[in-house]
């Protein structure tokens, strides 16, 4: 696959409604409703995850603090949860424990639409912003170690014209998929020099429209939640297309579990964003759905200790407990 040049094209500076119309359906899609009925079928197929769903209830520290949207979720696997909001309330980047304590927080003033947040095989933090385009690794006590400007962004209407999620991969390699306004995959090296970037905006393979999700595999697969169209992507580690899967709706969200199982964050992708949906765990090899639960959560599903957490429009953080 030829690597795209870093530029610009124009049509990136059209607002996203408009880019959106310009996706012309090929004569083989279904229809929005054959697709959705196709989709509910595939759910319902698969048998419901042993999870109980609940609310994840955050203990204020003070009288006159307050979350708003938790965009994502994620944790290190030893028991803390982070959290990544927008309410000016507290802090955008939140440690909490299972009990819902806060622990630490910081990040006030470094952000202006918090979107994703990951924690690394070595325990940091990381977070990508919207609408600067700015990525962030920290210490698990907040302390800063790594900021890197993607840059590029272009003029639109929407303040979401930035980097959407990022994943690690063996050998320090870092993925992010610059999703909003842009529509490409960018590698980075550990020490946050960029190595290549693949993807313009279209339907074809090694095309997006709003590359949303992203998760690596041991197997050197990245999974590509590309939201507006539909499916999920496939590439090897330097970004070559191997395949795609166009059955499991509108993906928001893509994590790939420190036990090498795949979760996603989908809904019918005829209905408005936030709608009811599912977490659907999937076989990485054929893209099978292997379970499923009910929740519309937005971004970035990820386990501690066997539990599953995401956030939920305006202000909750969904936990759906392993039986």
């Amino acid at each position: 696959m030829m690597f795209a040049m870093l530029r610009t094209p124009l049509f990136f500076l059209l607002p996203a409604a408009l880019l959106l119309a310009q996706v012309k359906p090929r004569a083989s899609d279904p229809t929005p409703e054959a697709e959705e009925a196709r989709l509910r079928a595939t759910i319902a197929a698969s048998p419901k995850l042993p999870l109980d769903p609940g609310e994840l209830k955050l203990i204020p520290p003070r009288a006159d603090w307050a979350v708003d949207m938790v965009s994502s979720t994620s944790s290190d696997g030893k028991g803390t949860i982070y959290l990544l909001q927008r309410g000016d309330k507290a802090d955008p980047v939140l440690a909490v424990n299972r009990e819902g304590k806060l622990l630490r927080s910081w990040g006030k003033g470094m952000f202006k639409i918090p979107h994703s947040i990951r924690v690394d095989p070595q325990g940091n933090v990381w977070t990508v912003d919207a609408a600067s385009s700015m990525i962030y690794q920290f210490t698990p006590e907040g302390k800063k170690l790594l900021e890197i400007s993607v840059g590029g962004q272009p003029e639109g209407r929407s303040e979401f014209r930035g980097t959407a999620d990022l994943t690690f991969a063996p050998g320090g390699r870092i993925f992010v998929a610059d999703g909003y306004g842009n529509a490409r995959i960018i590698e980075y090296a550990r020490d946050g020099k960029r190595v290549r970037e693949w993807g313009k905006h279209g339907t074809g393979p090694g095309e997006f429209v709003v590359p949303h999700g992203i998760t690596a595999g041991s197997d050197g697969i990245l999974y590509v939640a590309d939201r507006e169209n539909g499916r999920i992507q496939r590439f090897d580690l330097d970004g070559h297309y191997k395949g795609e899967w166009t059955h499991l709706g509108k993906t928001f969200s893509i994590t790939m579990t420190r036990q090498g199982e795949l979760y996603i964050g989908t809904q019918p992708r005829n209905k408005p964003n936030g709608s009811p949906g599912w977490l659907v765990k999937v076989d990485p090899k054929t893209g099978k759905a292997l379970g499923h639960v009910e929740s519309n959560g937005h971004h970035s599903v990820e386990f501690a200790s066997g539990d599953l957490f995401t956030g939920q429009r305006p202000d909750k953080v969904l936990w759906f407990r392993k039986r």
